[in-house]
């Protein structure tokens, strides 16, 4: 498996999000999923909680949409674990397609190939803090 292999379930991950997609999103992840999150639960473990946070969390955008930009991303590949590093900038996206916010998230992903599959076996994604505001969401 290759590093494209891992940046096309990037490519799934930002599709299945823009589209509000349960269970495409569900997909990318192993059932054993266990995710670090920066909003609302420190810790999901498993494929059920971490599907049901996805529900609640579409669900809340009401008819906005977003769209996941990567960027600088390091994808290191050997045998059967992958790793992924970089920033994540989701824009929310008003019916109409214009931008109405954004913000910024550091994200880390380890993944394990299965009989020609990569899913997520961990994710951890966070913000950087200042003692003053307390979570910084956006750069600058």
């Amino acid at each position: 498996m290759s590093r494209d292999d891992i940046a096309a379930v990037l490519e799934r991950y930002a599709r299945a999000v823009l589209e509000k997609d349960v269970g495409a999103f569900a997909s990318l992840y192993h059932a054993d999923v266990r995710v670090f999150d920066a909003w609302g639960h420190w810790t999901c473990d498993g494929l059920h909680a971490w599907r049901q946070m996805a529900r609640a969390w579409f669900d809340s955008l009401g008819r906005e949409r977003v769209a996941v930009s990567p960027e600088n991303l390091s994808i290191e590949v050997s045998g059967e674990l992958a790793s992924v590093s970089g920033m994540l900038t989701y824009t929310a996206l008003a019916p109409g397609g214009e931008p109405v916010r954004s913000m910024r998230n550091r994200l880390t992903w380890v993944l394990r190939e299965r009989d020609g599959a990569w899913k997520v076996v961990h994710e951890h994604t966070s913000v950087p803090l200042d003692f003053e505001t307390k979570a910084m969401l956006r750069d600058g």
